[in-house]
């Protein structure tokens, strides 16, 4: 068992299968070293976890649920594109979207659910530049979705 199963299994973490994509794009792209992530949900078995704006109908801790839930599937997409998630050498950049309410603008503390999960994962290595953008709706009203940029080994 790699490093990193191992860590997230002591997490209580099983990665689900790679989400298969429903339109024209790939879940994962690579150039050089670098993967880059497409944009991921709070999907639990191919349903949303919550629906709606933060702020509104999902409170701020529903909404870090939903981010930390999207980080497992972002990391579904890079153990299905990688194989073994030992080959992350760091987090790089994380661009984090929040289905706001009108007035909402605690979107940093949305998006710390994802990158605590992110750091507790890989330690120092998870630690990544990041955007904690507000927007006025998302897909499928989804109340998070995330973007990762990661540096790979072969």
């Amino acid at each position: 068992m790699s490093h990193i199963e191992q860590r997230l299994q002591e997490l209580g973490i099983t990665l689900p299968p790679s989400p298969e994509p429903r339109f024209t794009y790939i879940p994962c792209n690579q150039t050089g070293n670098l993967i880059y992530l497409s944009g991921q949900d709070c999907r639990i078995n191919g349903e949303l976890m919550y629906e709606g704006k933060v702020g509104r109908e999902v409170t701020i801790e529903q909404g870090q649920a939903a981010a930390r839930q999207t980080i497992i599937n972002c990391l579904a997409v890079m153990k299905g594109y990688l194989g073994d998630l030992d080959r992350v050498v760091k987090i790089v950049k994380m661009l984090g979207f929040v289905n706001s309410a009108p007035g909402f603008g605690d979107q940093p503390y949305v998006i710390n659910g994802a990158s605590d999960l992110l750091v507790a994962v890989f330690g120092e290595q998870g630690k990544h530049a990041r955007s904690a953008i507000g927007t006025s709706d998302l897909p499928f009203h989804t109340p998070v979705e995330i973007e990762l940029i990661v540096e790979v080994r072969d």
